[in-house]
């Protein structure tokens, strides 16, 4: 009997706070300490700016918390807590996804992500639009909804397209923007081509609990003249359906991240459709996705199929078009579709005929995962392949390797023995062996060279200027440029490709390209990236925040003998991506890409996302 009422006292609290954190450490060490103790799972993110925080457990617990926070400083005095009952959590796939079968806290840049690029001038969150309550929001509306339609008014959702699609605010007399973006870090980017739309206007946004508006709030009003009546719903949709349990002018359910998936008001009505029937659906528990860019999209249950293919209307628009054309390919049948430009979340799709595969086979791999090989320095596409011959066999039923040489050809060179004086020998040194023959040697490449590369290639060998330098590869950037159009050419050749694979110097390379990602739509679209031993280049691109891409980094740990590229060294690249969406494996074979068990088991996790 107490468990059944432990469960009906679960409850979800959602609150963030904007506040210069005086000891980030500490309130770190806070957090994992009281969280824990009071059996708190979910998520928090904290920065030098403040806090932003989604945490479920025991009611009780969870006001332990709130008070605990307010004891803790005052800066959280008057901080908006929300907090609801619910369900208890499942540990179902959903609960996981959404991260309540765990506790995540995490130190980070931004609370949330205005832009996943550099903004020219950085919003000032202390400016942000004026809060409105939600009573205040409400009279708003019904006042603009009873004059003309050019009161000088509009709505401006802050939300994602997927969320939107089940739920909005509808006033009849107000026009509504719907920016219909992938993820919040799309929205300055919008903001930017649609400033005709907002300036001179009294603009009300809206988000789901708040901290969405703050930023792109500030965002807008930064823009100056004619975008300084900015206002914001205090508390997000959230607080509103509080306040009108009816739904007032919001439509539909409120999307929420956490194992809730949505919350409703009093009125059934469902605004959402299913992307195949076109029937009422407002339900994302299947965690249906959009082929191409992942987002969750609308499917009913009668047209769910696990092995079915999903285009959203954002792909569609990107000239993603639904392909049924079969290919053949290594004995294989397989789906000819787009490359694939994994940046994220849209609703709205259409379905692709069902794969035909053989009886066995598992219906996630029916079409496999086209990766592009980079090789290290000093290597080539044919010793990289036979390097990698063992994962690709173990990775045969859901990916195909493309090898390519890197466009720098290098000279051979060699390193002359050296020896200690002698004084019995009329000679301090003995004569060296000749190098062997160049018709013995393969041709060697690279991804970049130093800054006095001359570019002559491998027409005799020469002896090496002075002992090899172990840390070489931290100086060499030059050559960038060239190989980009390289593999630019190659994209648009012999593409798409769902992800790339860079080792060493190569995986360099593919972090710098996953960095760009946004800049290069278009002409090199991809999912992921998986950098073995990698190492981050001293380049302006790799320092522009947290990078979006997922990413897979896969090196040798403090013990792992891995003497060409230290294992600091790509922990450093490693912290340079977003947690959120990459994964680390750490093995003990050296300079190598593992491929025992368990770390071929974490790599399979890993791409099976993408199938």
């Amino acid at each position: 009997m107490s468990e059944e009422k432990d469960r009906e006292q679960y409850g979800v609290l959602l609150y963030y706070n904007y506040a210069e954190i005086p000891d980030l450490n500490h309130l770190l060490t806070f957090y994992h300490s009281n969280c824990s103790s009071l059996n708190l799972r979910g998520r928090v993110r904290l920065s030098s700016h403040g806090v932003n925080v989604t945490v479920g457990g025991n009611l009780s617990s969870l006001e332990s918390h709130i008070a605990a926070l307010k004891a803790y400083n005052s800066l959280f005095h008057n901080t908006d807590f929300k907090l609801a009952t619910c369900h208890h959590p499942i540990n179902d796939k959903v609960s996981q996804e959404c991260g309540f079968t765990s506790l995540s806290i995490r130190i980070v840049d931004e609370l949330v992500t205005l832009s996943s690029h550099p903004l020219l001038k950085a919003p000032d969150v202390s400016n942000a639009g004026r809060h409105l309550s939600a009573l205040d929001f409400h009279s708003s509306l019904h006042n603009a909804n009873n004059e003309s339609p050019e009161s000088g008014l509009v709505l401006l959702d802050a939300r994602n397209l997927y969320e939107t699609r089940i739920g909005k605010f509808h006033v009849p007399n107000v026009e509504t923007l719907d920016p219909e973006v992938r993820q919040y870090s799309d929205l300055s980017s919008w903001i930017d081509d649609n400033g005709d739309r907002l300036k001179g206007k009294n603009i009300l946004m809206y988000c789901t609990g708040g901290i969405r508006c703050e930023m792109a709030s500030a965002y807008i009003k930064s823009k100056g003249a004619g975008f300084e009546n900015v206002f914001q719903l205090f508390g997000g949709i959230q607080r509103y359906l509080e306040q009108f349990p009816d739904g007032g002018f919001f439509k539909g359910k409120n999307f929420v991240f956490d194992h809730r998936i949505s919350v409703g008001s009093s009125d059934a009505n469902v605004i959402g459709t299913c992307l195949i029937c076109q029937s009422s659906f407002d339900d994302y528990t299947s965690r249906s996705r959009c082929t191409y860019c992942r987002m969750l999209v609308l499917v009913c249950h009668s047209c769910q199929n696990e092995s079915t293919v999903y285009v959203c209307e954002l792909c569609q628009k990107q000239g993603k078009a639904v392909k049924s054309t079969q290919l053949i390919e290594n004995g294989e049948s397989k789906t000819s579709l787009s490359a694939a430009d994994f940046r994220n979340f849209s609703s709205d799709a259409i379905c692709l005929p069902r794969l035909p595969r053989g009886d066995g086979d598992d219906p996630r791999t029916s079409r496999k995962l086209r990766i592009l090989c980079l090789h290290g320095f000093r290597q080539n596409a044919s010793s990289f392949k036979g390097r990698t011959a063992s994962l690709a066999k173990k990775l045969k039923k859901i990916t195909e390797f493309v090898f390519i040489d890197a466009p720098h050809e290098l000279p051979f060179i060699y390193q002359p023995p050296m020896f200690e004086p002698n004084v019995n020998c009329a000679s301090s040194s003995l004569p060296s062996s000749p190098p062997p023959p160049l018709e013995n040697c393969k041709k060697k490449f690279a991804w970049f060279v130093p800054p006095n590369f001359d570019g002559s290639s491998g027409v005799d060998w020469k002896e090496a200027d002075g002992p090899f330098d172990p840390l070489q590869y931290q100086q060499q950037t030059d050559g960038y440029d060239i190989s980009l159009s390289l593999l630019k050419n190659v994209f648009s050749q012999e593409g798409p490709f769902d992800g790339i694979l860079g080792f060493s110097q190569g995986a360099a390379m593919a972090a710098l390209i996953s960095a760009l990602q946004e800049e290069l739509k278009g002409e090199m679209d991809f999912k992921f990236v998986v950098l073995c031993s990698g190492f981050a280049l001293r380049m302006k691109a790799m320092e522009s925040g947290p990078i979006k891409c997922p990413s897979l980094h896969i090196f040798g740990n403090e013990h792992g003998k891995d003497r060409q590229i230290a294992n600091q060294v790509s922990k450093e690249l490693a912290s340079l991506y977003d947690s959120d969406c990459s994964a680390i494996v750490e093995h003990d074979s050296g300079h190598i890409i593992p491929t025992r068990s368990p770390y071929i088991d974490e790599i399979k996790d890993f791409l099976s996302r993408f199938l």
